[in-house]
């Protein structure tokens, strides 16, 4: 497998966000120093790994929670971009922290998820951020919830974003999740109507297609990995395939079809080779137009 493309998620120790939405189970929960002092450890181990892998790296970083608020995090993101093997580079973000610290990074690999919770923070702050992103040469994408109470900023957001592309020098991608906790009718066929409107994959992910036996890179070309290194197929596939430090997932690797009914996030479905669009694991350059 050596020279062979490997996409990573990583997810480490920590389940904590400085944020606290309403409907997030890791809403302003702490994490205790001895937990977070062996998540950095854990951190460290992954970034060795990475430095000496003869994989090509394909990296996202999948924390429960908000992971740039600490340094460990931050220094082992600037760290990886440096490394000419790692070819794509993501988080997913809600840019509380000021993203200044990424101008030691290597600017090409890296796609920052940038999450918008209007709850939490305001229109003008969150947009100060992305043009600091712009500013440094940082690629990114938008994202929001799609909370009904919300859908007059999901409109506004997509119009800033339009208004800013031609600084950028692309089209800024939007990206919606759907509100899990949703009931059968929460959203009304005009409302998704709206929102693929403004980003044309929510259909996929509010309505997933049939999964089982889809034709998935995941445990051939892609792996989920957790803090001790055990690897899985996917976040989603709690099938182990050996470990990441022993080398023994290596040989685990093989082509498989999905075993779910529904994949219903972007993070496992984005690994499928079926779907009629390109999805890109950090998100990079996903067009607006149509699908």
């Amino acid at each position: 497998m050596t020279g062979a493309e490997l996409s990573v998620q990583y997810r480490g120790d920590l389940s904590s966000c400085n944020y606290d939405c309403g409907y997030c189970p890791f809403a302003k929960r702490l994490d205790s120093a001895a937990l977070t002092a062996q998540d950095r450890i854990s951190l460290t181990r992954f970034v060795d790994w990475c430095e000496h892998s003869s994989f090509s790296l394909r990296i996202l970083f999948t924390p429960w929670g908000e992971a740039l608020v600490r340094k460990h995090y931050r220094d082992a993101f600037v760290r990886l971009s440096h490394l000419e093997h790692v070819l794509e580079l993501g988080i997913q973000t809600n840019l509380s922290r000021a993203p200044s610290w990424l101008a030691s990074g290597r600017r090409d690999n890296i796609n920052l998820w940038c999450t918008y919770h209007p709850s939490q923070t305001t229109r003008a702050r969150f947009l100060r951020r992305i043009e600091q992103l712009m500013h440094l040469g940082i690629g990114f994408s938008v994202g929001m919830v799609a909370l009904r109470e919300d859908y007059t900023e999901i409109l506004a957001m997509r119009r800033i974003l339009d208004e800013l592309a031609p600084s950028a020098n692309k089209p800024i991608y939007l990206w919606l999740n759907a509100y899990d906790v949703r009931s059968a009718d929460y959203y009304a066929p005009e409302d998704i109507a709206m929102l693929a409107a403004v980003d044309p994959h929510f259909v996929y992910n509010v309505k997933p297609n049939p999964s089982l036996g889809a034709d998935c890179r995941a445990g051939h070309s892609a792996i989920s990995v957790n803090a001790q290194g055990d690897v899985r197929p996917c976040h989603f596939v709690q099938r182990s395939l050996g470990n990441l430090y022993d080398g023994s997932f290596a040989k685990q690797l093989s082509r498989q079809t999905c075993p779910k009914a529904q994949c219903e996030c972007y993070i496992g479905y984005a690994l499928r080779r079926d779907l009629p669009f390109a999805a890109p694991l950090t998100r990079r350059n996903l067009p607006r137009q149509s699908v």
